[in-house]
């Protein structure tokens, strides 16, 4: 019993003279944030939940490793890098409109100085080729002042910039009365942020896609749909009798 008991004292002893890292390790460990999108790992520190959308997912590391440049008027990193994400995504959207709308419902007709052909494509990588030189400067204009407004409302909004907002809609131009609780607002800007990371995965797909066949996405999903040919090989994707 003496033994014991002076070996008790002997490692509370040791104890009060341990460092405190290993105790905050553990703690730290307990805390850490699982990855919603791979909850078999856990969230980097700088992905904290707090950002609308934020699910853990950075196996490269940017959100921890990336600066803000000086061009961005916040210092926040991610502010800039959502920023980033959402206008890809923007841009993503309006692509994959590109290539189903043509290829679905028609393109636009020609004219007598373009020739009548000139905007009947389906197949993108030929619309580029084919569609007038004027008309894609006349795109690259159009994008080019989004973007400067984009920058001047960097600039002027500075710390307070919230990613994305060109001031249109709810808090600018409103021309349909949009008005959001603050809850509706945080929802409506989550399903943006879901469409966009969806728009980009869709038109890398649509892009290969094109790019190896060498048909628009109508006459390829059409033909996988009724062909007996793409049935024997994957099945149809719709049940038989809808």
């Amino acid at each position: 019993m003496k033994i014991a008991a002076v070996s008790t004292l002997f490692i509370g002893s040791a104890a009060a003279f341990t460092a405190p890292s290993a105790q905050k390790a553990s703690v730290t460990q307990l805390a850490a944030r699982t990855s919603e999108a791979l909850p078999w790992t856990t969230a980097p520190d700088s992905l904290d939940g707090s950002m609308i959308g934020d699910v853990g997912f950075d196996p490269f590391g940017y959100s921890g490793g990336v600066a803000s440049p000086d061009w961005y008027g916040s210092s926040d990193s991610l502010k800039y890098l959502r920023e980033a994400e959402i206008t890809h995504g923007r841009i993503a959207q309006l692509a994959v409109l590109g290539f189903i709308w043509p290829a679905t419902f028609g393109s636009f007709p020609g004219n007598d100085w373009t020739g009548a052909d000139a905007y009947n494509h389906a197949n993108p990588f030929e619309a580029f080729d084919e569609v007038p030189r004027v008309a894609l400067v006349q795109i690259l204009i159009t994008m080019g002042c989004v973007e400067v407004y984009r920058l001047k409302l960097i600039k002027q909004q500075g710390e307070d910039r919230v990613p994305g907002d060109l001031n249109l809609g709810q808090g600018g131009y409103n021309p349909y009365n949009l008005n959001y609780s603050p809850e509706e607002y945080e929802k409506k800007q989550l399903q943006e942020l879901k469409h966009c990371r969806l728009a980009m995965l869709g038109v890398s797909g649509l892009f290969l896609q094109a790019r190896a066949s060498g048909l628009d996405i109508a006459s390829q999903l059409g033909a996988a749909s009724v062909d007996p040919a793409y049935h024997a090989k994957a099945g149809y994707f719709f049940p038989e009798g809808i």
